[in-house]
């Protein structure tokens, strides 16, 4: 299957979620809301070491993430505050995962496991202030965005959710994962900044 009918088959599937949850009282903002409810209970998860919990409702969150654009888009209600609301929750959602990996007992692994989530951290804030930097600075044009980069959001949480199951089985596999994170994370920051700067001297 290709990419582009790959991209039709989940926009056709986004159309059924939105045209199903629309039937529900909520706005799509509400439903944004929402999506930080579960991760607020995950992190409570991940604190008492129950990964399995944390990763499943993680899951949940990750679902009503996308059930606001779905539901945005079939009740025709998208809007630019729509748009900021959902990137400032996504912010919390990253940042509230990383506060409750902070107190999970986890191992260390070559440097001490908090230095990889902090550096984790500190590549996922540069990787998204890279972005909007250049569109504050104006290096990239109104209504344009900065693409590239290994990993966007979507790349980052998956990998972590895919870390936090696996702890289920053996936490130093989620050290390994917030290792890899941290690497990619921070590189992908880098290009950014290299792609900015490119950007910027063909003005």
């Amino acid at each position: 299957m290709t990419l582009y009918a790959q991209r039709e088959k989940f926009k056709q599937v986004s159309i059924k979620i939105g045209l199903l949850f629309s039937k529900i009282p909520l706005t799509a903002n509400q439903w944004t809301v929402l999506s930080l409810v579960p991760v607020i209970f995950a992190v409570w998860f991940l604190m008492r070491q129950d990964f399995l919990a944390a990763g499943v409702l993680f899951l949940i969150s990750a679902f009503l993430d996308m059930v606001d654009g779905a539901v945005a888009r079939v009740t025709n209600t998208a809007s630019k505050y729509g748009a900021y609301l959902d990137t400032i929750m996504d912010r919390y959602i990253e940042g509230l995962i990383i506060f409750g990996l902070v107190f999970a007992v986890l191992p260390n692994w070559y440097l001490p496991v908090t230095a990889w989530i902090f550096a984790y951290f500190f590549g996922s804030f540069l990787t998204t202030y890279a972005k909007s930097a250049a569109k504050e600075k104006e290096i990239i044009r109104e209504g344009k965005e900065l693409k590239g980069g290994l990993l966007e959001r979507a790349e980052r949480l998956f990998i972590l959710f895919i870390g936090i199951v696996l702890a289920a089985f053996n936490p130093l596999w989620l050290v390994y994962v917030l290792a890899l994170l941290a690497v990619l994370t921070n590189f992908s920051a880098l290009q950014r900044i290299f792609i900015a700067r490119r950007i910027a001297k063909q003005k």
